[in-house]
């Protein structure tokens, strides 16, 4: 396949049209930063929640996720949720001068404490009032705003294609759907083919194709039966940050990733459990380092994860990663 021409967000230049999911609690700054070492054509950061950032107190743990990775050439862009439009317009102009280059728009998420609270995939319900949030933001910021959603609700309600068409009239500048309504949230298979509706939009603007693709084959069929543009790699990257870099190689013959292994492998670990140390501080850091690590050893065949997930301290956690990476027999491409 030849590699299309990139992908632009305003005057921002895509990479290569392989993209990193948001993923709430994961694809935190650290996160981000491991997969930027191999390279994504776009990497996008976990929720902020508008009603945690427009307080006279915005909470330390918005900041953080908001926190837009600003060193190195690839593009970030900051996902934002929430159900009314001047909470959302105000989170995005805040993130915006936090430096995103980027801002996402989320009608996807599944969870209940989400869609409960009328946020995330809960907004496919009443169009009108979602786009009220998506006319707020676009009007809001200066940088390019996105929106990702999902099939719809559930099988009565299937109108991604509805509020595509809607967000492309409003001036939004890339769509990702989820192959998946949200009644579904990660059961059964992504249904791609029916992305398809959106990408037959007259006018549309750029789309990616999200849910299920976690390797090279995945995500050219996915392209194939969506018609979209572009893949958005979610649980596939956890603990192979280098399968975005590894997809656009397979697919379109972009420098192949140095993936590591052994010694390589266990340095790689270790730097990104370091990161998140330093980022979150020790006490959060243990906490969220764990699933990191159970994500590598799980995906890597890496010994001693049960080790890894009971160590209390940071020198104890270094020696393990060692010893369990460091002696890995192979990694899973």
């Amino acid at each position: 396949m030849r590699l299309p021409d990139p992908i632009m967000l305003g005057d921002i230049p895509l990479g290569p049209p392989v993209f990193l999911a948001p993923m709430a609690g994961i694809t935190d700054v650290p996160c981000r930063r491991a997969v930027a070492r191999f390279g994504a054509g776009l990497m996008v950061s976990e929720m902020v929640a508008s009603t945690e950032m427009v307080t006279p107190r915005p909470s330390t743990r918005a900041a953080v996720r908001a926190k837009a990775l600003t060193e190195g050439a690839l593009p970030v862009s900051v996902q934002i949720a929430g159900r009314e439009a001047a909470p959302m317009a105000e989170t995005a102009r805040i993130v915006a001068d936090m430096g995103a280059r980027v801002i996402d728009i989320n009608m996807g998420c599944p969870a209940k404490k989400v869609t409960g609270g009328l946020s995330g995939a809960a907004l496919m319900r009443d169009l009108d009032h979602a786009m009220t949030l998506v006319d707020a933001v676009v009007g809001a910021v200066g940088v390019p705003v996105t929106l990702k959603m999902r099939l719809g609700w559930d099988d009565d309600c299937l109108n991604a294609a509805d509020l595509a068409a809607r967000a492309r009239d409003a001036g939004v500048a890339m769509l990702t759907v989820h192959g998946r309504t949200r009644a579904q949230f990660y059961k059964g298979q992504a249904d791609w083919s029916a992305i398809r509706a959106v990408a037959d939009l007259p006018g549309r603007p750029p789309l990616v194709a999200n849910g299920d693709v976690v390797d090279a084959h995945s995500a050219r069929a996915a392209l194939a039966a969506s018609g979209a543009d572009a893949v958005m790699v979610g649980r596939g990257a956890q603990g192979r940050p280098w399968i975005l870099a590894q997809i656009a190689h397979d697919l379109w013959g972009t420098p192949a990733p140095n993936v590591p292994n052994g010694a390589a492998l266990a340095d790689l670990v270790a730097e990104h459990y370091e990161d998140i140390l330093d980022f979150h501080g020790a006490e959060l850091g243990l906490r969220v380092a764990r699933k990191h690590l159970g994500w590598y050893a799980g995906a890597n065949g890496a010994p001693l994860r049960d080790q890894m997930m009971r160590a209390v301290t940071p020198r104890a956690t270094l020696d393990l990663i060692m010893r369990a990476f460091g002696d890995a027999a192979g990694v899973a491409a």
